[in-house]
């Protein structure tokens, strides 16, 4: 694992705390451009906003791809606090993003590895290089802790 990685994990991980605060699982992400410059961020919005489709993942492409005015994300890099889902990973590949770094696993609807490795997928027109488990275990006590006082 590279400094750079985790430290942008770190980045990303504040972002994720900015979800938690706002009722939304704390998920955040970073995207990067080829120089490793930050060119979009997000968190989960999708209770703050009503909006289905307001994962961390798709807030960030969407303000990369306003970045660089382009929807075309190759060569960039995708840095999430949690394995994307299936719906992250279609939108991710569509977006041509070059790599995914995330931390922790997701059990239930994880689709870089876990359950699915949709974007990884030979069937598909472009595969991603993926790199798991960056602070995954940091990662994991902050989702079980937000998990545990959303319960209460």
């Amino acid at each position: 694992m590279r400094e750079t990685e985790i430290a942008f994990m770190r980045q990303a991980q504040q972002l994720a705390h900015l979800a938690g605060e706002n009722e939304d699982v704390p998920v955040g992400a970073l995207v990067l451009d080829s120089t490793g410059k930050v060119i979009g961020q997000g968190f989960n919005t999708r209770e703050r906003d009503k909006d289905p489709v307001g994962h961390a993942e798709i807030n960030a492409l969407r303000q990369a791809s306003q970045s660089l005015d382009t929807w075309n994300l190759s060569g960039c890099t995708l840095v999430v606090t949690l394995e994307p889902c299936t719906m992250c990973a279609g939108a991710i590949i569509n977006a041509r993003i070059s790599r995914v770094v995330f931390g922790a696993w997701e059990e239930k609807t994880g689709a870089a590895g876990s359950i699915r490795d949709v974007l990884r997928d030979s069937r598909l027109p472009h595969q991603v290089e993926v790199v798991s488990g960056v602070l995954a275990e940091q990662i994991s006590e902050d989702l079980r802790n937000w998990f545990v006082k959303k319960l209460r």
